[in-house]
């Protein structure tokens, strides 16, 4: 079989990355630039400076990519571009470098979920990985618990009905002020707390026990807060963090381990932002080992936003015979499955 090689572009919120990616397992280059001391200023994300931020290194990052892979644009089979979930400034402008790049030298264009490249990241460290499998992808935006039934071939079980983890993390990181990215740092302090100091509620969503609800946790760290400082109660941050963070993770497991039994799911997938969460994958891989599953992770550099995922994801879609036309777009709020 002839070698498969995709210039892959990822541009959904505040990373500009560029990868070249071989038959969907191989990474032959993976060119990330990162903009979090840009947004740690001001507590989050600011939109219109992650947008401005890709268009000024875009171009030097896709260069990168193909240097290190040793390849030029005419070598590639294919450009793949995440359009969607993700920041509509942002994704705009990985979407129309990936359109201008693909016209120009005449190579198949193909868009790709930015969900579906977390779901593939698996394959480039987990060769033997392959469907059925059961999917919980973690992330700032979306927490999904799927069943992918084939390479591009997605069943939703549940998703959230409100915050995301991730959000939920960042959210509670800003009020007991560690600051941001708030995923990393609580992960941290979380280590040298008690993580049943407090007891924080588990939300149940009626009537569907695979999706998840992080606001109300969230709502309850801040009473929590709020109580304390009325009180004059002192705060613990590290027993706080560890308490909220058992929450979190108590919640994804009993979701994962219910729907692997349900459904008679043997292979487990972890994916997303959130899955670099070092008590998140202790906690899945001690669930999978006392019930005999098998428990894919990717290495914590896989797990935030690249492009070696999305070029991963884009040879599927490309042996699937997927193509995009010159009229793709962003889609802000695109939906795992659609396209």
């Amino acid at each position: 079989m002839n070698n498969v090689d995709i210039l892959a572009i990822e541009t959904s919120c505040d990373e500009t990355a560029a990868a070249v990616v071989r038959n969907g397992r191989e990474v032959l280059s993976n060119v990330i630039y990162t903009q979090i001391d840009m947004h740690t200023i001001y507590g989050g994300v600011v939109p219109e400076l992650a947008s401005r931020a890709h268009v000024e290194k875009i171009n030097f990052v896709i260069r990168k990519a193909l240097d290190d892979a040793g390849k030029t644009l005419d070598d590639m089979d294919a450009v793949a571009v995440t359009y969607g979930p993700g920041l509509v400034g942002a994704l705009l402008v990985g979407v129309a470098e990936a359109k201008a790049i693909a016209w120009a030298a005449g190579k198949p264009l193909i868009g790709v979920h930015h969900i579906e490249g977390h779901i593939c990241a698996n394959y480039i460290e987990h060769p033997d990985l392959k469907p059925p499998y059961l999917g919980l992808v973690v992330s700032g935006g979306h927490t999904h618990l799927i069943i992918v039934e084939d390479w591009a071939k997605f069943r939703i079980l549940g998703r959230t009905v409100d915050d995301a983890a991730g959000e939920a993390f960042d959210k509670v990181a800003r009020a007991i002020g560690l600051g941001y990215p708030g995923g990393p740092k609580i992960d941290k302090v979380s280590k040298e707390g008690n993580s049943e100091a407090i007891v924080f509620p588990k939300a149940k969503v009626n009537g569907s026990e695979y999706d998840f609800s992080f606001s109300g946790l969230k709502s309850a760290v801040l009473n929590y807060l709020n109580h304390a400082q009325m009180t004059g109660e002192e705060v613990r941050k590290a027993d706080l963090a560890a308490s909220f963070q058992k929450a979190v993770v108590d919640v994804l497991c009993e979701h994962t381990m219910r729907a692997a039994k349900d459904f008679g799911m043997r292979e487990v997938a972890l994916a997303g932002g959130v899955a670099s969460n070092s008590a998140l994958r202790a906690a899945l891989a001690r669930e999978c080992e006392r019930r005999g599953l098998h428990l894919s992770v990717p290495s914590p550099g896989y797990c935030t936003d690249n492009a070696a995922m999305i070029g991963v994801a884009a040879f599927h879609e490309y042996q699937a015979g997927a193509r995009s036309g010159w009229d793709l777009n962003a889609v802000p709020n695109l939906r795992l499955g659609e396209r």
